[in-house]
């Protein structure tokens, strides 16, 4: 079974960072694609960052230049540093990974967790 599990949300200032982090643990299985997802209340979940296992990354339009996506293949981890946060970046923000599995493939999810910015 794997799951993946979120860390390093909460309230920051405008203008100020945080950095997330998603670990995918379980056995028997690789991952290609891993990346962030964000949603607010009555809205759809947006991509917001992908990296592929080979690197290639790709980015919302709104986050360029200030979000960076970074993972460890050998850990399992993906990881979302976030810089110069705007009150519109404000949501729950989701982990996901393309996982193969002997038999199967499909997508996990985090259970998410929430970014506020306000001053």
């Amino acid at each position: 079974q794997v799951q993946l599990v979120e860390s390093g949300g909460g309230l920051v200032q405008p203008g100020g960072s945080l950095r997330l982090s998603c670990a995918a643990s379980g056995s028997g299985f690789s991952i290609n694609a891993m990346g962030w997802y964000r949603q607010v209340p009555g809205k759809q979940r947006d991509m917001v960052a992908v990296m592929t296992t080979g690197g290639s990354t790709n980015y919302a339009d709104s986050v360029k230049g200030r979000f960076t996506i970074s993972r460890d293949n050998v850990k399992n981890t993906v990881y979302l540093q976030m810089n110069s946060l705007k009150p519109e970046d404000t949501a729950v923000y989701y982990c996901y990974g393309d996982i193969a599995a002997p038999k199967i493939s499909f997508t996990a999810w985090g259970q998410g967790t929430q970014v506020t910015v306000s001053s």
